[in-house]
């Protein structure tokens, strides 16, 4: 079987998501990556219906990214819950993200999260 990835990378956001209520105020700057992973039964490689359309897929991160978060947590959850539904050919979905200087205490620092699910 040849399998077939379509991802996104670095995918930048300002969203209001953060345990602290001044997070939540201030926002915080996020990077995303996605892959989705799927059988390649590809019989025209000019045809977007056969793959699928990395613009849906950014759409979905925003729409997750959006609203006030407590946790990034909730948010891989999302987006794995709604990769899963709207393909769900989907032999496997990586997602991770990435927070860029967390409040800490660090001069520099990134913090990151992720959730992997892969078909048996």
């Amino acid at each position: 079987m040849i399998t077939q990835k379509v991802a996104l990378k670095d995918v930048r956001f300002y969203s209001p998501i953060g345990f602290y209520e001044e997070e939540q105020v201030l926002g915080n700057e996020f990077y995303i990556n996605l892959e989705v992973l799927f059988p390649f039964e590809n019989s025209d490689a000019e045809d977007l219906k056969n793959t699928i359309n990395y613009e849906e897929l950014y759409q979905i991160l925003l729409d997750v990214m959006r609203p006030k978060r407590k946790l990034l947590e909730s948010a891989l959850e999302d987006i794995l819950d709604i990769v899963l539904k709207k393909y769900a050919f989907a032999q496997e979905v990586n997602v991770s993200i990435r927070k860029v200087n967390p409040p800490f205490g660090g001069d520099l620092a990134n913090s990151e999260v992720s959730l992997a699910y892969k078909r048996d």
